[in-house]
């Protein structure tokens, strides 16, 4: 069975190859945003191919649809260093470690803004760690190149695309006189007029811009739509010395600088979720190309869509919000969530579901043990990866068809035991791998030869976890009462029962009646 569908393809999407020029070389080709067009990578040098991607601020715990962006691009990451080599790949993600909810945590909970954006940023890289997501290259916290954003701001300044109003001031008839005084502090702005290709991301109109989206709040501002470098910052905040008296960067400077920091004034890649392709993104190339005097910051942007729970909006109001610790505390494997991420092409909306997770977590397991039956986990490398699941990437990151072709090898491997291993491969490429990864005792498994439909194997699926973990427990408090209850309705059920020291066995026998299990969820 399968978890897509094709509302989860994207409109357009050839059969999945993607062509390779005289050398045999994969040619990746990418949906770049500020085009609206998919076209084929050619990064400014083979030997560094250079992505950047925003990270999250650091308050709390990352949601799952912050996950979205760190799969998705981490599969990308994966393809260029199999295409390119990965000592060829420089992949930066950020940390905003300085922000106003940074701020307003501090101030509730009495704790120091380091304490937290530590803990936090910890908190962020063990989920991450968890949904099978590499580390980047660099990730850089903001706080540590606050003197860069300051270089940047004041060449902007100085190119006329700047400016700086004092933040104290008392109102005179129709302007604001600043006070000269020792204590004021300036707010820096960027002058949008200055830059006559400001909205070349969005395809937006500055005056349609103003009338559609809600402006930067700040003193002493001479167009709602100009947004801050710099902010004055009391004693209370986080704050740096400056031209513009003591303060802290304004959110969209601080990518600027980092990326100009470790990726140069031009590079690749540019990506993140489609939340950010205005301001934030539209913002980011304003600064830096008016800062370095280029006509461009990145050759391809992509963004990825958003993510729903359910068939809704994700909201605490609709008590439909979750981290991503939350699914890890409550037992969904990281490698399910990724492979339900995955499971649908990342222009397009995802809607997380129970229903999707269980078919996912069903699927994986009756790969895990083919492996395990029939392959050697310890011989799996990412450099024996399929040509399908590369070729499928490379047109535009086809995650839907990747994995379509490890439903193709799992039904070869009755009669190909070489498809096992390859299984094995394409696993770990995809990132669906971890230290266990097929050494794990049995908790499901379901006859991959049975006729059953995806709700029946689902079904059976969520029963066969529950008795293994009956089981578990039973061997620790040797209470089998409830072991053998759910054993025997499976059994009344038609189900064939093996238990054994490397766990729980599951089939549907001749007599199976799936109508006898419903009542047992």
């Amino acid at each position: 069975f399968s978890l897509m569908n094709e509302a989860d393809m994207p409109a357009g999407t050839p059969e999945g190859k993607a062509m390779t020029d005289a050398d045999s070389k994969t040619v990746i080709r990418l949906t770049n945003t500020k085009t609206r067009k998919k076209e084929v990578f050619t990064p400014i040098d083979a030997q560094n191919v250079r992505m950047y991607v925003c990270g999250p601020t650091v308050y709390d715990r990352a949601h799952i649809g912050n996950a979205r962006p760190v799969i998705v691009f981490d599969v990308l990451n994966r393809l260029l260093r199999h295409v390119y080599g990965a000592d060829h790949v420089t992949y930066v993600r950020n940390f905003t470690d300085v922000d106003d909810k940074i701020n307003a945590k501090a101030a509730e909970t009495g704790r120091s803004i380091r304490e937290i954006t530590d803990e936090t940023t910890q908190w962020y890289l063990d989920d991450m760690q968890a949904v099978g997501a590499m580390d980047p290259n660099h990730m850089p916290r903001a706080t540590e190149y606050i003197a860069q954003m300051v270089t940047m701001i004041e060449v902007l300044m100085e190119k006329g695309f700047a400016y700086a109003q004092e933040h104290i001031g008392h109102n005179s008839g129709d302007r604001t006189v600043f006070l000269d005084t020792e204590k004021a502090a300036a707010h820096s702005y960027f002058s949008v007029e200055a830059d006559p290709n400001y909205g070349v991301l969005s395809g937006r109109t500055l005056q349609d811009m103003i009338s559609t989206e809600k402006a930067d709040e700040g003193a002493g501002k001479r167009n709602p739509m100009d947004f801050v470098l710099w902010k004055p910052s009391d004693q209370t905040q986080p704050g740096w010395d400056s031209p513009w008296g003591y303060g802290r960067p304004g959110w969209h400077i601080e990518c600027s600088a980092m990326s100009k920091a470790l990726l140069g004034d031009v590079f690749d890649i540019h990506g993140g979720g489609l939340d950010l392709m205005f301001p934030h993104h539209e913002n980011e190339i304003a600064q830096s190309c008016c800062a370095n005097g280029t006509d461009k910051m990145a050759n391809y942007w992509l963004h990825n869509e958003m993510l729903q729970v359910e068939g809704k909006k994700m909201s605490k109001s609709l008590g439909n919000f979750f981290t991503v610790r939350d699914l890890l505390d409550q037992g969904v494997p990281g490698e399910v969530i990724r492979f339900v991420f995955l499971s649908t092409h990342y222009r397009k909306p995802m809607d997380w579901t129970q229903e999707k997770a269980d078919q996912a977590e069903l699927k994986l397991l009756n790969y895990h043990n083919l492996i395990s039956d029939f392959a050697d986990p310890d011989l799996a490398s990412e450099a024996h990866v399929s040509g399908e699941v590369v070729n499928a990437l490379a047109n535009d990151l086809n995650s839907h068809l990747a994995l379509t072709h490890l439903d193709a090898l799992a039904k070869q491997v009755r009669v190909n035991k070489d498809a096992a291993q390859q299984l094995a491969h394409d696993l770990k490429f995809l990132g669906f791998w971890n230290e266990d990864f097929g050494r794990k005792p049995r908790a499901v498994w379901v006859d991959p030869k049975s006729e059953l439909t995806i709700d029946q194997q689902a079904i059976l699926g969520t029963l066969s976890k529950r008795l293994h973990e009956r089981r578990a427990t039973a061997m620790e408090t040797k209470d089998f009462a409830p072991v053998d209850a759910l054993k025997t309705a499976l059994l009344d059920a038609g189900v064939e029962v093996r238990m054994s020291k490397t766990g729980v066995e599951l089939e549907a026998g001749p007599k199976f009646d799936a109508s006898k299990l419903e009542g047992l969820l």
